[in-house]
């Protein structure tokens, strides 16, 4: 019987490209005006391919010839413009993820959040949303000097009794849970491309079906 569930965070509990994609904009157009990159336009397709990565592995797929310099500026400016969104009340959460988490809390499981995102961001989305409600820990991947999630997971079990479950909507977050030999639950709704899910033992197409997946197979 799982007794500690490890969450996504990004396209598996909160609806991320509402804020990423003003944010990221906001970086590309200073790059431009530092004469580093061109003006081009940026479909929000490919935006979205690079939610669940940690902000390195951002910039290092996106612009790898980049000097360092500009990719760490923009990644701030990225950072710091998503923070005051989340201040200003902008970010969202998938419709019946509070539900589904209060139910999980009531059975009583420990929950906790495992994201590539930065510190400043997760104690932005703890407050804003009041997460201690539901999750007991929110790991952040830059607490830990960005190191993957099948690292940090290590640390989860440290802090926590198992069996474990994952759950997530990226290949990094199907890695997590192998590394930790939990089942994983993967969010179809989320921000994964084609297939990066296969593997998963569970597939979800709805906030709504996790709840009942877990339910569904005593896990």
């Amino acid at each position: 019987m799982v007794k500690t569930i490890i969450f996504d965070y990004d396209g598996t509990i909160h609806n991320t490209l509402g804020i990423y994609e003003p944010a990221f904009r906001e970086a590309y157009q200073w790059l431009a005006e530092q004469n580093v990159v061109e003006e081009q336009k940026i479909e929000t397709a490919q935006i979205t391919g690079w939610l669940g990565l940690n902000s390195k592995e951002m910039w290092d797929t996106f612009l790898p010839e980049l000097d360092q310099r500009y990719k760490d500026q923009a990644s701030a400016i990225v950072g710091d413009s998503m923070v005051r969104q989340i201040r200003k009340h902008r970010a969202v959460w998938y419709p019946g993820a509070e539900e589904m988490l209060t139910a999980l809390k009531n059975r009583g499981y420990h929950l906790v959040i495992l994201s590539n995102c930065k510190a400043a961001y997760r104690k932005a989305h703890w407050e804003e949303f009041r997460m201690e409600r539901w999750f007991e820990r929110f790991y952040d991947c830059e607490s830990y000097g960005f190191c993957p999630k099948t690292g940090i997971v290590q640390g989860v079990i440290r802090d926590y009794p198992g069996p474990y479950l994952v759950i997530g909507d990226r290949r990094q977050d199907l890695e997590c849970a192998r590394s930790c030999k939990s089942p994983f639950i993967g969010c179809l709704y989320g921000y994964g491309e084609k297939g990066e899910l296969d593997g998963a033992d569970y597939l979800v197409k709805s906030v709504e079906e996790i709840a009942e997946i877990i339910y569904k197979r005593k896990l």
